[in-house]
């Protein structure tokens, strides 16, 4: 319709009667999860043609031109304009974002590699991810630099057309009669089985025995859940191999990632059997899986996988002497974020009435995301008969907070589900007017124009930090809503302020892990995709690498709109100046950082001070005890603002849209800036706080 400039669709027959709709669901716990429920599907149109091609070149090269206006004197416009004269609304709004993105670009982290941009997510690097504009003049200077070929570059840029936003959460209710089957319904948090019923009204639930009767699995979480230190770790899980290859049975183990199941495959400790062990993941292609999995349930046989594979995969033993010895015994690897997806790797093994077994063998530092920052000092106060039960019940405490943070983001995704799906129905109705409105209000441009704030939120990502990730990404769109209400009630402009999200972690992440940020946005649903794509990863020593967050927050300082205020948030303190000669001694030396863009050591005081001498505050929030005397020297040296942030709590969420959100408009407002946050507070702060 756009790309051959049409203004109107031709008539479809709309008479046929839709029959009620029945969904059924496999597995409820995947549909709760994060990826469903809370999650978002933005389906968008790459705008690909020789004229826009021509249009983001003239741009590139006129990299002053900072008006919408003065692109429109481009003949390049021009041509775009007569081509697409019914649409060309829409390329006035990505000119505004595309103009915005040229001062940004370079602030969002990314790599070249293999002729394209990709972005690191969690343990992998992806080459199929758009960061709007951002990502389009990323190709562009790496081209100029000689990185991207002519070829990709001409692949890989165009105009991005946003086509609505839909709810997971919310498209169940679009069905008469939902109905599933499940083998982890028992295993379902409380908050989950209250979703369930409260918001889909499925209060009707039926346990059916399994038909090979009681299972003849071998386990008790008492005994065979086991904590080692890192330099017994491989040795422990090599150990467990051999015992049970000695009593002549089959072996599953399960790792948290390709990068961990990698790292222990190329290890020494395995080196003396590597050549007889098969692995299982997701690179591995289709056909080698099937095999690996029918082989997996023979004598002798060592498998291993990623957690994947945990769930759907049937490693079905029809071995008569496997089953004698005792079957498949699976191995864990790590601590599930999920009781459910620890039931499912269970259950890998001793299926259908079979015998088989299960344990876990767990990497101490690993359980910082589930016992917080302080686990060295927590760990040892478990005993070992009670290390699983307080596993467990720390796991479901930080369950419970991620999904009061979910329910802040649905809601606030209902109205946008709604008008996407009016967007729709305007189509089949053909409905023009309300299909352009639908468009423009989706695609509108950021605001070039009158920008008084830019806040950098810079937030701890290790390991113990899931649970403020999660948060952060649920609530970014009710902080830019609710912002956006107070300034216009106030009678100020509702988008004059950009945010940028950044992480940072620790040396032992190296540069790509270190520190990742965000274009600068004055959208909410971009800083929310960056969000998903960030995992909990790394630290284990406590101190973290906040320097390195401060020092970014400093060079963004340094474009011509420069930052307003940083927010700091966090559950460990910064690093001593030992630590961190330490840190990056022991994560590749000198010789490699000298290679990277944190080539020349620094300390936090030394950023605290040059942020103190440019009248940058920083907001310092703190979610461990301690952290408080570092977070106050930080905020009380830059004038800024320091508290406790519960983020574990039922209202950990609320309180972190509460804090981010007064603080921009603390700013954004200038001098009706206090006004503004009181302002806010009356609106939507149930309990009193102070500033």
């Amino acid at each position: 319709m756009i790309v051959t400039n049409q203004i109107t669709l031709p008539a479809i027959d709309t008479s046929a009667c839709i029959s009620p709709k029945v969904l059924l669901i496999d597995e409820v716990d995947v549909f709760l999860s994060e990826k469903f429920y809370g999650g978002i599907y933005t389906p968008s149109v790459y705008l690909k043609d020789p004229s826009i091609k021509a249009l983001l070149d003239s741009i590139w090269k006129n990299k002053t031109l900072n008006t919408l206006t003065s692109v429109k004197a481009l003949p390049a416009y021009k041509a775009c304009k007569t081509k697409y004269s019914n649409w060309i609304f829409l390329f006035d709004e990505a000119i505004k974002d595309m103009i915005a993105a040229l001062q940004s670009f370079q602030s969002s982290t990314y790599i070249v590699q293999n002729d394209k941009i990709v972005y690191v997510e969690g343990e992998s690097i992806v080459d199929n991810v758009v960061r709007g504009y951002d990502t389009i003049w990323a190709y562009y200077h790496e081209n100029e630099k000689g990185f991207i070929s002519q070829i990709s570059l001409e692949t890989n840029v165009g105009i991005v057309i946003n086509c609505g936003t839909f709810s997971y959460a919310e498209m169940p209710h679009d069905f008469v009669y939902i109905a599933g089957v499940t083998g982890t319904l028992k295993t379902l948090a409380k908050s989950e089985t209250e979703i369930l019923k409260r918001v889909y009204s499925i209060h009707k639930t039926t346990f059916m025995s399994s038909v090979f009767g009681s299972s003849n699995r071998t386990y008790n979480p008492t005994t065979d859940v086991r904590v080692v230190k890192e330099s017994e770790y491989f040795m422990e899980i090599r150990g467990e191999i051999q015992i049970v290859c000695n009593a002549s049975r089959a072996i599953l183990v399960f790792f948290e990632s390709e990068e961990k199941l990698i790292a222990f495959y190329n290890s020494s400790e395995l080196s003396s059997i590597k050549q007889d062990v098969q692995i299982i993941m997701e690179k591995v292609n289709v056909k080698e899986r099937e095999l690996f999995i029918k082989r997996a349930a023979i004598v002798g046989s060592v498998t291993l996988l990623t957690r994947t594979f945990g769930r759907g995969t049937d490693f079905m033993c029809r071995n008569q002497q496997l089953l004698l010895n005792g079957g498949i015994h699976v191995l864990q690897t790590f601590f599930s974020a999920e009781l459910s997806e620890e039931y499912q790797i269970m259950g890998r093994g001793a299926r259908q009435g079979d015998r088989g077994s299960y344990r876990m063998i767990l990497l101490d530092k690993d359980l910082e995301w589930v016992l917080g920052s302080m686990w060295k000092e927590e760990l040892p106060k478990i005993s070992s008969t009670t290390l699983y039960e307080a596993l467990n019940k720390a796991r479901s405490a930080r369950y419970e907070s991620k999904c009061g943070a979910k329910d802040l983001n649905i809601e606030q995704c209902k109205c946008d589900h709604k008008a996407s799906k009016d967007f729709m129905a305007a189509l089949s109705a053909r409905n023009m007017n309300v299909v352009k409105n639908f468009l423009s209000e989706q695609n509108k441009g950021a605001n070039i124009i009158n920008v008084s704030s830019r806040t950098v939120l810079l937030m701890d990502a290790t390991g113990s930090m899931s649970t403020l990730l999660s948060a952060a990404k649920e609530t970014v769109c009710t902080m830019f809503e609710r912002a956006s209400t107070v300034l216009k009630e106030k009678g100020l402009p509702n988008d004059a302020f950009q945010m940028q999200f950044v992480v940072y972690r620790d040396y032992d992440c190296k540069e790509d892990g270190i520190l990742q940020s965000s274009s600068w946005e004055t959208k909410p649903g971009n800083l929310r995709s960056f969000m998903e794509k960030i995992s909990a990863k790394g630290g284990g020593d406590y101190e973290e690498a906040i320097e390195i967050g401060l020092w970014h927050a400093l060079q963004q300082n340094e474009q011509p709109d420069g930052i307003s205020q940083i927010i700091l948030i966090g559950d460990a303190p910064a690093k001593d100046k030992p630590a961190i000669t330490r840190d990056r001694q022991d994560n590749g030396g000198e010789a490699y950082w000298s290679k990277t863009k944190f080539i020349t050591p620094t300390h936090y005081k030394q950023e605290v001070k040059k942020l103190k001498a440019k009248n940058i505050p920083v907001h310092s929030f703190y979610l461990a005890a301690g952290a408080k005397r570092n977070f106050e020297e930080i905020a009380s040296e830059t004038l800024g603002r320091c508290e406790s942030l519960k983020i574990q709590s039922s209202q950990g969420a609320e309180l972190l849209t509460h804090f981010v959100t007064e603080e921009v408009l603390r700013k954004t407002a200038g001098d009706e800036g206090n006004a503004a946050v009181e302002l806010y507070r009356k609106k939507y702060v149930r309990t009193t706080f102070t500033s």
